[in-house]
């Protein structure tokens, strides 16, 4: 990935200005320059959700810095490469009216360390700019993981440890290691892709060039993790992983189109032990049963539970197809008191679903009590609109970062929408 020769781009003048457009239209997402609030999104009394940039392109993970300054992780689109997005707010009114791209390639994961290094992940590695007081980082980039098999769009989340070690999510390429996509197909056993991929990796931070044999597998048996996180409150690593997908496609005899919608869960998880297991491709964890059930690549029918019985479980369980993508440990003090204690998790919205109407788009609160999760809730929803399927919604949620004076951000890679959400006592939608 080379550094970008394109001039800086101020959006008071370009994204900003497609912003009004929109506004002109029949559309009410796009907000003011005062600080109003995006009606579009329902939050509950007293959030506001600021559009803190509009029109920004297939935007994934996201980080902020001390400063405020923001980086967000592109995906490549038709005539335009990915890369990272550098946004900065100067008058502080809630809005970006510089941004910078450096890089190309297609971004999905970034990551801050010590608020002066940021790890960026493309479809194949891992790579940490060196950033100044401006925008743009230094010239040096460095390679800091290589070879990572790749997986589109990429999806290589990172996250920072409390030692500084990176953690990063490497998903599976299939739905349960079976060597075609033709029907009833036995899955690989055992599965090589086990080796390289369907699991979370931690690698040294300051070692150039490591390939995935070179770090150490944290987890392994998660399908594609990609909502992942470091809790500061207990140091451990957890994780939102999408579960597979394709079981009446592949065993038409067995499942039902409704069994097919419902049964394989995103399982949230906790990393309390190396080289945890979580199961896959041998087991999922069905959510209407509430317990892991033998795949049908490896002989299950719906009922057996041999090879999965001992398997460490999911703290939480999540609707089938929700896609999970982001997730957000609150530590700030803008929210009220009972956002500090649990964490955000950000789901990109169902496809698979039918018969049934598709579900998620949407952000949801997990609230944690003497360290284990208790109650979730819906707490930002109206992303998709009027028309709930990946092609039809307007905006579809995917990374969180919490800002250095609480607020929390999250962005959209359907619309291309950046979201400030404060907390206001009094605020008025």
């Amino acid at each position: 990935m080379t550094r970008s020769k394109r001039p800086r781009l101020l959006l008071s003048g370009l994204v900003l200005a497609i912003a009004a457009l929109a506004c002109s239209g029949n559309k009410k997402s796009a907000t003011s320059a005062s600080g109003g609030c995006d009606e579009s999104i329902k939050l509950p009394t007293g959030f506001c959700a600021i559009v803190f940039a509009e029109s920004a392109g297939p935007v994934r993970d996201i980080a902020v810095r001390k400063n405020g300054d923001v980086f967000v992780g592109l995906l490549d689109q038709r005539r335009q490469p990915g890369g990272v997005l550098a946004l900065r707010d100067t008058n502080k009114d809630g809005h970006a009216d510089i941004a910078e791209r450096f890089g190309e390639g297609g971004v999905h994961g970034v990551a801050l360390a010590g608020d002066s290094t940021l790890y960026a992940s493309n479809a194949t590695s891992i790579l940490r700019f060196h950033l100044t007081d401006s925008l743009m980082p230094k010239k040096r980039i460095d390679s800091i993981v290589v070879g990572l098999p790749a997986r589109q769009p990429p999806s290589h989340t990172i996250a920072i440890d409390l030692r500084g070690n990176l953690i990063v999510n490497v998903g599976a390429a299939t739905n349960a290691c079976a060597p075609s996509d033709a029907p009833q197909k036995p899955g690989l056993d055992p599965c090589p892709e086990l080796q390289s991929a369907a699991g979370i990796w931690r690698f040294a931070p300051e070692k150039a060039n490591q390939t995935i044999a070179e770090g150490a597998r944290i987890a392994t048996g998660l399908h594609n993790a990609i909502a992942l996180a470091v809790n500061p409150r207990d140091t451990m690593v957890y994780a939102v992983s999408q579960g597979r997908d394709g079981l009446r496609d592949a065993w038409p005899n067995l499942y039902s189109e409704q069994e097919a919608a419902t049964a394989a869960a995103e399982e949230m998880i906790r990393i309390a032990s190396y080289r945890a297991d979580f199961g896959w491709p041998y087991c999922y964890f069905d959510y209407l049963k509430q317990e892991r059930r033998l795949a049908p690549e490896y002989g299950g029918d719906k009922q057996r539970t041999d090879r999965c019985d001992r398997l460490i479980q999911p703290i939480v369980a999540f609707p089938a197809h929700w896609s999970p993508m982001g997730l957000l440990f609150y530590t700030g003090t803008m929210f009220p008191p009972q956002y500090r204690t649990g964490a955000f998790i950000a789901f990109h919205g169902s496809a698979a679903r039918a018969p049934f109407p598709e579900e998620g788009y949407h952000v949801v609160f997990l609230q944690f009590k003497d360290g284990m999760a208790a109650e979730d809730t819906i707490f930002a929803s109206g992303f998709a609109g009027s028309m709930i399927t990946p092609q039809g919604a307007e905006h579809r949620p995917v990374g969180l970062a919490q800002g250095p004076d609480g607020a929390v951000y999250l962005t959209d890679d359907k619309g291309g929408r950046i979201w400030k959400i404060v907390y206001r006592a009094q605020a008025k939608k």
